[in-house]
């Protein structure tokens, strides 16, 4: 097995501290946001027989595994992340497959440049997500129920919220969250800006269900997307807890150390708290206008002490083991590739040791016995 050198990027909304203490690395001061794991082209990790990429490049099929080759193609179709949030994300969502087909060849029909501001879509393919906390994780997930988004909305007692108010007590499910998410996007910037002041204001004064809200609106002044995550659940989960973000379900991350997977593709579409483009017709088109529980899940037991994180999607598989001190070896072997990630304790991995942070690649079909006391995830697919 491989073991892997990954990089740290440094989106401005990560935590200067999170993933240093994890790693037990003195901080830098400048935000650590995300370390990548996998065979991403951004940023693929790094091996002594070269990235991952020119790795699995060389021979997809020993690093990888006929079975998963035939069903996803030649690369890895999953990136693991370490994920540290200390502002707010983006709200956003992601497209379902066809969706993601249809607009990548619409984009490269037109002749968008890949790297311009204003596009969409980078590849053809969706991107299923899973969250796992590994400390305390607030974020957002999937519409309240119109009703209770009234009930919150209305209890800022801000005088230009209610028109929003009212199409969600008047409007059935669908066509209310689509009216008043259409509405908040589209709004003048001078009068949205003051709304925002005006419920941030309001949000700080009441606290309680109120006060994520106040903490998106001191990162995001003036924003719509404040506005708009009030449509949202708000969810804490506690460590071991995880979301399943699938297609066309808005969601943000506010703060917190996770690990994360997700299909290997770069397609966004945003709906606020970002200085970036927001393509609102197109965005329209992606989002599920429908309520839903944030749905918290934890991971179910199976064999040999692994506990997995159970999803709808093949392209990943995550599950974890949590190894106590002097139990026994285990045999992780599978016929496809798999990164394991140590984020607690020590782990010994294929003779490779692994402490927090630290990660290894194991090509399908090569022996993976592990051992140790401490906390180990497992990434690999699903054929």
């Amino acid at each position: 097995m491989d073991r892997l050198d990954n990089t740290v990027r440094p989106y401005a909304w990560g935590s200067t501290t999170a993933i240093p203490h994890l790693l037990g690395t003195e901080p830098t001061g400048e935000p650590q946001a995300e370390m990548w794991m996998g065979a991403h082209p951004g940023a693929p990790s790094r091996t002594a027989r070269g990235t991952l990429v020119e790795v699995i490049d060389a021979d997809p099929e020993k690093e990888l595994g006929a079975p998963a080759v035939a069903r996803f193609g030649p690369r890895l179709p999953f990136l693991l992340k370490l994920l540290a949030a200390g502002a707010p994300l983006s709200l956003q969502v992601h497209p379902d497959l066809e969706q993601a087909r249809e607009g990548y060849a619409d984009e490269e029909r037109r002749g968008v440049p890949v790297t311009a501001p204003h596009r969409n879509y980078k590849d053809a393919n969706h991107k299923p997500e899973l969250v796992c906390a590994l400390t305390e994780f607030d974020g957002l997930c999937g519409f309240r129920d119109p009703l209770r988004a009234a009930e919150l909305l209305d209890g800022l007692g801000v005088g230009s919220l209610k028109p929003y108010v009212d199409l969600l007590h008047a409007r059935p499910e669908d066509a209310a969250l689509r009216e008043v998410l259409t509405a908040v996007l589209t709004a003048d910037p001078e009068d949205m800006a003051r709304t925002v002041a005006e419920t941030a204001a309001a949000c700080d004064r009441l606290g309680g269900d109120y006060a994520p809200y106040a903490g998106i609106a001191h990162h995001y002044p003036g924003d719509p997307g404040v506005i708009a995550a009030m449509l949202l659940n708000h969810v804490r989960l506690q460590p071991g807890e995880a979301l399943f973000l699938g297609a066309g379900v808005p969601h943000a991350y506010l703060d917190g150390l996770a690990v994360e997977i997700m299909a290997n593709s770069d397609n966004v579409l945003r709906c606020g708290l970002t200085p970036k483009h927001v393509d609102v017709p197109e965005l329209l088109r992606i989002v599920r206008f429908e309520s839903r529980d944030a749905g918290i899940l934890r991971p179910e037991a199976a064999p040999d002490g692994e506990e997995v994180y159970e999803t709808p999607t093949d392209e990943f598989r995550l599950s974890r083991y949590v190894l106590p001190e002097g139990g026994a070896t285990h045999d992780l072997t599978l016929d496809t590739a798999q990164i394991l990630l140590c984020t607690a304790g020590g782990v010994r991995a294929g003779g490779l040791d692994l402490t927090p942070g630290t990660s290894v690649f194991v090509p399908a079909g090569e022996k993976a016995e592990v051992t140790g006391a401490g906390t180990l995830f497992r990434a690999t697919v699903v054929v």
